[in-house]
């Protein structure tokens, strides 16, 4: 009966809305539909989903929802999909005020790959890595022309990370502001801090009991020795020269300081160049180097933070915290970054960098994303993959439990369907007797869906 009241509500939603081309990035006073059906098999089980995903413009305003119904055999919604009131929250995937680079922008819901100043201490943060557990945060930027802020909370649901960066372009208000390269010169200054009461847990050996559960991370009676250094916080400084800034061209460098109290600090100096074919393409492109103290993780802040933060591994009898890391990194150690960001006649947009430490091994760090989508051709190819961890080449692409990856792979036999194939390498939370996430473990999902697309102006 359930799967019968929800497939009439779908259809009715699809074929009074039924004729539209496929959606494109909308302007104010527009907005689309999207809703669609399929299976979806999660971790091998097999559920009938229901997606309903609209977005509409008025103004700078914006707003995104996000429904998902996973119906198993026996006519019941996947518990996992409304199991806490964050879950409800989450249907709402945005609300905003703005775009990012505006000089207002606000951004409530999920917050996907945020990055603060040039990325040294938070870069391509994701809040939502788990599908199950998805969060909601708030980014406030400003930018008042010769001075500004970023910010970001990630999660009003419980303790988490918090940031601010505040920048002034100091010259702008004497008699150098006109003068070339020194006139743009930008200094910012950086607080993150993440208030979960684990972030700043270290663990200095292997615990030796062997009767292990998931609440001995949450006790007080610890058979292995840990130090909490309260929670991570990290103060920075940041400076940026723009040599040459043209509508075709950007040539910019700069040089950021972090240091993570009660741990190490680093340097990062890197070139920032831009690239403006005239309307055919547009590239970036960010090359550091980074000079790094013991107890020294550049950009601690990643697409993969929130599952590193802390993990109990059951099977090897250990627990896990990044903090961990930080400690165990007894000697300096320097590295390299780089960016390559991507926009081609409107069809092909990439973004994907790698970063390292010289000498430490599993220091390697992947992110790329890839949308496909011509408009005069019927398919579509869309893509995420980070990975962490990462020791030599031959680990880039290996999916464990160390990676995220979405995949679809479309074809849109008429302009307002697309017929596709996702998969999802995700995450999925591990929760105690009383809710609380103590873990995370990989989640495959598979999922051969039909969606539908509806623009619409008002």
């Amino acid at each position: 009966m359930k799967i019968r009241l929800l497939t009439l509500f779908f259809l009715i939603v699809f074929f009074v809305n039924g004729f539209s081309q496929f959606a494109e990035p909308f302007k104010p006073g527009t907005g689309y539909f999207e809703g669609g059906m399929g299976l979806n098999w999660i971790d091998g089980e097999l559920y009938y989903r229901f997606h309903f995903m609209p977005e509409i413009a008025l103004g700078n305003f914006g707003l995104g929802l996000d429904l998902n119904f996973d119906i198993n055999k026996n006519g019941n919604i996947r518990k996992e999909d409304f199991n806490t009131f964050s879950d409800y929250l989450s249907i709402i995937r945005y609300v905003r005020y703005g775009l990012k680079n505006d000089p207002v922008f606000i951004k409530l819901g999920a917050l996907d790959y945020y990055n603060l100043g040039h990325g040294s201490i938070m870069y391509q943060y994701n809040n939502s890595p788990s599908i199950d557990n998805r969060k909601i945060g708030l980014i406030t930027d400003m930018d008042f022309g010769n001075f500004g802020f970023e910010s970001i909370y990630s999660t009003f649901a419980e303790a988490g990370v918090v940031a601010l960066r505040a920048y002034v372009h100091p010259l702008k208000f004497g008699a150098l502001a006109d003068v070339p390269i020194i006139g743009n010169l930008e200094v910012g200054g950086t607080y993150a801090a993440d208030f979960n009461k684990y972030s700043g847990v270290v663990f200095t050996r292997d615990f030796a009991s062997t009767n292990i559960s998931s609440n001995t991370f949450l006790s007080t009676n610890y058979p292995y020795s840990r130090d909490d250094k309260g929670r991570i916080q990290i103060v920075g400084a940041d400076i940026g020269f723009p040599i040459i800034k043209s509508n075709m061209f950007d040539f910019e460098l700069y040089s950021d300081y972090a240091k993570i109290i009660n741990f190490g600090s680093g340097v990062a100096t890197g070139v920032k160049i831009d690239l403006n074919g005239l309307g055919i393409f547009s590239t970036s492109v960010k090359l550091e180097r980074r000079f790094n103290q013991a107890h020294y993780i550049p950009s601690y802040f990643n697409a993969m933070y929130e599952i590193q933060r802390y993990q109990i591994d059951s099977v090897n009898k250990t627990f896990y915290t990044k903090a961990t890391m930080l400690a165990n990194l007894t000697n300096p150690d320097n590295g390299v970054f780089g960016e390559l960001d991507l926009h081609f006649l409107g069809v092909l947009d990439v973004i994907g960098s790698y970063q390292r430490l010289d000498k430490t091994p599993n220091s390697g760090e992947l992110h790329l994303v890839a949308n496909v989508s011509p408009e005069s051709l019927p398919f579509v190819v869309r893509a995420g993959y980070d990975k962490i961890n990462i020791g030599n080449e031959v680990q880039l692409f290996k999916v464990d439990n160390n990676s995220y990856l979405y995949f679809e792979l479309g074809y849109k036999p008429v302009s307002y369907l697309l017929v596709s194939m996702l998969y999802n390498w995700t995450f999925t939370p591990i929760r105690d007797s009383n809710n609380n996430v103590i873990n995370y473990q990989p989640q495959k999902r598979i999922e051969p869906r039909i969606s539908f697309f509806y623009p619409f102006n008002f």
